[in-house]
């Protein structure tokens, strides 16, 4: 890849430092597209290990590169991402990854196809962990800045994609817990 090819690509990337979650971290401020990206591979990295049939290089490729479509899209909300948002976002990866030269427009482009069609155990992994990481945000946030609708959501988020991966529904139970007791130390604190 030339030097120049590189730099206009990152340049595009940039936004992502930016372009805001709806997430709110501990501190108080919106998490980034790019912080949760991260925490989601270094979350892959970790439980990698428990998953030896799989490729642990692959799934962690996969989690950095699962959002670069809100590069320009920005970020919606699961609860309020429509098929037409989806498939935006989905040009939006086409448009970056065409101005990349072979053989990295071609490895990344078959990367997102494996993530769309969901087929791979990579694939469902990756997608779970991504699920994952956006309840272990939430409980670690201020209840306040929760929507009423994420007491519900908090609760049910990501069992199904975790049901796959014995290690997964186990991690999704513990977090199940810590959002039933989030909820009631609020309940306590308003009584």
């Amino acid at each position: 890849m030339k030097q120049r090819e590189l730099l206009d690509f990152l340049h595009q990337l940039e936004c992502l430092k930016t372009n805001g979650r709806h997430s709110t971290t501990v501190g108080g401020i919106n998490e980034t597209v790019a912080a949760h990206s991260w925490r989601l591979s270094v979350f892959a990295m970790l439980v990698a290990t428990e998953f030896p049939d799989l490729d642990g290089d692959k799934l962690i490729r996969m989690c950095l590169v699962h959002d670069f479509g809100e590069a320009i899209t920005g970020d919606i909300p699961s609860f309020l991402k429509t098929k037409d948002h989806e498939a935006t976002e989905d040009s939006a990866v086409q448009m970056l990854l065409a101005s990349l030269p072979e053989p990295q427009r071609g490895s990344l482009t078959a990367l997102f196809a494996e993530m769309d069609a969901q087929k791979s155990k990579e694939a469902r992994l990756y997608k779970a962990l991504d699920k994952l990481e956006a309840v272990i945000q939430h409980n670690e946030s201020d209840i306040n800045t929760w929507l009423p609708l994420e007491y519900e959501l908090q609760q049910t988020y990501a069992v199904e994609n975790a049901s796959e991966f014995p290690y997964l529904k186990e991690l999704r139970a513990l977090m199940l817990d810590d959002t039933l007791k989030k909820i009631e130390q609020a309940k306590e604190k308003q009584a």
